[in-house]
């Protein structure tokens, strides 16, 4: 009977179509189990309680096996019957099927109790799983498993059923997000955005909020300079940066912003700014009340410019002495509504005051002022240029003081020498040789003098002050008609003469040749002359050039290489008639010359005969000598070095406008070094020159040209006899061609 029911549940867990399982046929089981009494009783139906879902709900952990997916499989229930140990079960039968051939998870203890397995029928649906891989277990469906429980039940310890089926990983660690910019620290973000324009910054400033403060941080602004870019910043821009920055700005410059002609009373924009030490407002459209606003806000500081400013009346200056006592340098040229009375207060409140530019400012007749600076001393710049209110009288109390004592040798005052540095009395109409005499001797640190357009300066006047200018380097005498070559020749032979940088003696129409040829011999370290309209001719061309040989050393590259020299002389020469294209042909000449010179180094012969043989004594080293073959001549080798020398400094030259545009892209040539292009250019028009003079020899304009060859033949003559005269004060035929002429004469040369 055993056999009679074994075979229909055999039948019904073979699938259709399925081989049969290798396993053997197990015992016959009992339909149902015997009733347990007692003590037995009561321990199966414990361990039938601990095996079911209630106990899950309960959040107990039930008896669970292991799976190598990690999904639960049907061995968490026990199909051993408790009292049949010798009997097999229906769970015993399950479990050799689906796990012949491999190690299946441990069970349920053996005291759990069988449950009822209904009789299977044809259309029961199973799954064989005996030639799964590494699989020990079946998994139950999805939607059949229980949710699973994050807490646990007191006592009853946590099981990961998937801990010995998953294989081992490696546990990645997880990488930090990486910002370089975000990391940095600020100071050097600051120290970054410090090499960018400021337009790019306020463009910066719209990415985020970050950069936006980062931006407008006020340490960022320190110094803002709004002279180079005030035309691309707009006005809203330019007001967020100086209010958000305004405790750390030290040095605010708005020349020119005239776009905040609007602005100034946007609240905030005077006021903020409060430690400034350098502040401009030079150009600035800006009212009188912004002004006050900025200077009271602002007692420390040192550098303040408000020329060209309109509203700038003595009450800002008022303001200025009694708030700026750390004052150095005061700008108000061109303040048509400030005079004297307001510069007095500054110089009596501001004892550091150094640097005073007040041109185009009335009342400097006020002898009181100029006793106070006396007094004080301490000014080392004065610029009062196109000041009518200057005059002799003034200029003498502000260099000698009144009352002083007189020596009575030199008859001049015994004082203090002057601390003065640069003193620009330039257009200044009041004054006359007689105030320039009081400068003799009371100005030994003056570097830098400008005396243009005074008129009645005398040859005397200068002859005796140049040479108490031992540290001049600055010298304007621009139309000082009653000058002669008489004041080059003195300042060719003053102490100042290896100092001085630049020289101007424009319009001044009776120098010429005989005081520039040896003030170029002495002055070699002079780097701009203003020449034009003077009665220099080809020969001072020729001197500077040679002059500039002589100073600026050449510079030796070897091989091809690109060389771009730099501009070591400025030199005016416009309109002066005695120029010809002779003589700017010797200065394109000089700047684009260039020498190669090729060295030859004789090198060793090569030995590709090696000697291998091993001299073991020393008395055979003479019978080896006298065998050994001899070797060919090996021929000799020469390496060939060839070096370039180029002009260090070249001469930018402004000539005749006919010949200026020849000149500057000749220039232009030699700047980015290209010698050769520029010298191509030089030699044709040298050839182009020559040829239209041969054209025009005796055609049109030839009786102009002889004439001017004339006069300057003459003019040649009565400097070289005449000049000793000069500097004696005897004086030669003024004007071109004055004093002796020729005798004219018929039958002469036809170029001539």
């Amino acid at each position: 009977m055993a056999d009679s029911m074994t075979e229909p549940v055999l039948e019904a867990h073979t699938p259709i179509g399925s081989p049969q399982s290798p396993t053997t046929n197990p015992p016959p089981f009992y339909d149902q189990p015997p009733k347990l009494k007692g003590r037995q009783r009561l321990l199966a139906g414990l361990q039938r309680v601990s095996s079911s879902q209630s106990v899950q709900r309960l959040r107990g952990s039930r008896t669970r096996a292991y799976s190598a997916n990690g999904k639960g499989s049907i061995s968490c229930i026990s199909l051993q019957s408790a009292h049949s140990l010798n009997t097999p079960s229906l769970g015993s039968v399950l479990t050799n099927e689906l796990s012949v051939g491999y190690s299946t998870a441990p069970t349920s203890a053996a005291t759990t109790p069988g449950i009822q397995v209904p009789m299977f029928d044809e259309s029961a649906r199973l799954r064989y799983l005996s030639k799964l891989n590494g699989k020990t277990s079946a998994g139950v469906p999805t939607e059949l498993r229980p949710p699973t429980k994050t807490g646990n039940t007191p006592g009853i310890a946590e099981v990961d059923e998937d801990y010995f089926s998953r294989p081992k990983s490696q546990i990645a660690q997880r990488t930090r997000d990486f910002n370089f910019w975000r990391d940095l620290p600020s100071e050097l973000k600051m120290e970054v955005l410090t090499y960018l324009q400021p337009r790019e910054i306020v463009r910066l400033s719209a990415v985020s909020k970050s950069w936006h403060r980062m931006c407008f941080d006020g340490q960022l602004w320190a110094i803002l300079d709004t002279a180079d870019f005030y035309q691309d910043i707009p006005a809203d821009a330019l007001v967020k940066i100086i209010t958000s920055a305004g405790p750390f700005v030290r040095d605010l410059n708005l020349r020119g912003c005239v776009q905040l002609t609007e602005r100034w009373h946007t609240r905030g924009l005077s006021d903020a700014c409060t430690n400034l030490e350098n502040f401009s407002l030079q150009g600035c459209h800006i009212d009188r009340t912004s002004i006050h606003n900025f200077l009271y806000a602002n007692s420390r500081l040192v550098h303040i410019n408000l020329s060209g400013l309109a509203l700038a009346t003595n009450s800002a200056l008022k303001i200025i002495a009694a708030n700026c006592l750390q004052l150095e340098h005061l700008d108000i040229t061109w303040c048509n509504h400030i005079d004297t009375r307001g510069i007095k207060r500054v110089v009596e409140a501001c004892p550091k005051l150094k640097d005073l530019r007040a041109g185009e400012v009335r009342g400097w007749d006020d002898t009181e002022l100029m006793a106070m600076l006396f007094t004080r001393n301490t000014l080392e710049r004065l610029v009062l240029m196109n000041c009518d209110s200057l005059t002799d009288e003034s200029l003498a109390v502000l260099m000698e003081g009144r009352d002083s004592e007189v020596d009575f040798l030199t008859g001049r005052a015994i004082v203090p020498p002057r601390r003065l540095k640069h003193l620009d009395l330039t257009r200044c109409r009041g004054l006359s040789d007689v105030g320039l005499k009081t400068m003799v001797g009371n100005i030994p640190a003056i570097e830098g003098l400008q005396l243009s357009k005074v008129q009645g300066v005398l040859d005397s006047t200068l002859t005796d002050l140049l040479p108490t200018t031992p540290m001049l380097t600055h010298l304007d005498l621009e139309e000082l008609g009653d000058l002669s070559n008489a004041v080059l020749q003195c300042l060719a032979n003053c102490p100042c003469a290896p100092r001085l940088r630049h020289l101007s003696i424009s319009y001044c129409e009776n120098m010429g040749d005989s005081g520039m040829l040896p003030l170029l011999k002495t002055c070699t370290n002079v780097s701009s002359l203003e020449m034009d309209n003077t009665r220099i001719s080809d020969l001072v061309l020729t001197e500077a050039a040679a002059m500039m040989r002589q100073r600026a050393p050449r510079t030796i590259v070897q091989g091809k290489t690109d060389f771009k020299p730099a501009t070591g002389l400025r030199l005016i020469a416009f309109d002066c008639q005695n120029v010809t294209w002779t003589g700017v042909r010797e200065i394109l000449s000089r700047n684009a010359e260039v020498f190669v010179t090729t060295h030859t180094t004789s090198l060793p012969p090569l030995d590709k005969h090696k000697d291998r043989t091993t001299i073991t004594a020393s008395h055979s080293v003479s019978s080896l000598a006298d065998n050994a073959p001899s070797r060919p001549d090996t021929p000799s080798r020469i390496h060939i070095t060839r070096s370039s020398s180029f002009p260090s400094e070249i001469i930018q030259l402004k000539c005749f406008w006919n010949f200026q545009p020849t000149v500057e892209e000749h220039t232009k040539r030699v700047l980015r070094g290209d010698f050769t292009a520029a010298r191509r250019l030089e030699r044709k028009w040298a050839e182009f020159m020559i040829a239209q003079e041969e054209a025009g020899a005796a055609g049109a304009g030839s009786r102009r040209r002889r004439r001017r060859a004339r006069e300057a033949q003459m003019m040649h003559a009565d400097e070289a006899e005449a000049g000793q005269g000069l500097v004696a004060g005897a004086g030669a035929g003024a004007g071109v061609g004055g004093g002796r002429r020729r005798r004219a004469r018929s039958g002469g040369c036809a170029v001539m």
